[in-house]
């Protein structure tokens, strides 16, 4: 259960309903699970500290919109303004430098990027979000971030085999939605229209509906690391949105 207590039960109870809507937004059973191009890539592969002045890759009009407060920062490089693959690179502060501390390969959005993301388009959303709430099909592997446990977030086994444990761990994406609920709730503050349930969950080897998906050790590591007393971010999009 969730470590705010049972007083989230009936909140997740009252969500199932809208449970498939929501998840639609992670996946979709029309699509095969044919491993993209970043399934060669090492896995959960530690990077040197570097005392990085800033983050690489970031523009500046990105960069200034970076909390004071802060300290850990996932980075998510796409390949390009339409492919599905990516990169995720976790950042730490340490005083006024940054150390990269792991990367691994992930996928983002089947049709790439966008700066103006909508319900069923397929794209994932290029920005700069705070990450507040967690939880999935599976215990909690002892996440910092308030963690729900529900059977609500198993994908349906009408989709493809390769999409049922998508989303076993998920890490909700501040973007449209209420922080502090759970990562499906489905209340959507700037509409429906304007899409929802961006997480950062588990890979099935090829691009998503809008979301960031990585492997299962990918997942439990941030799991174990993101803490909401460092108030971490995810700063996500195409290399070259990035940059600018």
């Amino acid at each position: 259960m969730r470590k705010s207590g049972a007083i989230r039960v009936a909140a997740m109870v009252a969500a199932c309903g809208a449970m498939v809507m929501s998840l639609t937004s992670c996946g979709n059973s029309g699509h095969s699970g044919a491993a993209g191009s970043g399934g060669s890539r090492t896995d959960d592969a530690p990077r040197p500290s570097t005392d990085l002045k800033r983050i690489p890759g970031i523009g500046d009009r990105l960069w200034q919109r970076l909390p004071a407060g802060t300290r850990q920062v996932v980075a998510v490089y796409g390949d390009g303004p339409h492919s599905p693959d990516s990169t995720v690179e976790f950042f730490t502060k340490h005083g006024s430098t940054w150390d990269r501390a792991r990367s691994w390969p992930a996928h983002n959005g089947r049709k790439g990027w966008t700066t103006d993301h909508h319900e069923g388009d397929q794209h994932s959303p290029v920005g700069m979000f705070t990450l507040s709430d967690a939880g999935g099909v599976l215990d909690d592997p002892g996440a910092k971030l308030p963690y729900t446990k529900s059977a609500a977030f198993q994908a349906p086994h009408y989709w493809n085999k390769a999409y049922w444990h998508d989303f076993d761990y998920v890490i909700a994406i501040d973007y449209n939605r209420v922080k502090g609920t759970a990562p499906n709730d489905p209340t959507r503050p700037q509409g429906q229209s304007k899409g929802g349930s961006i997480w950062l969950h588990m890979d099935h080897g090829s691009g998503t509906s809008a979301c960031v998906s990585m492997s299962e050790p990918a997942m439990r590591y941030l799991l174990r690391n993101l803490d909401p007393r460092q108030h971490p971010v995810v700063i996500m999009g195409d290399k070259a949105e990035l940059g600018a």
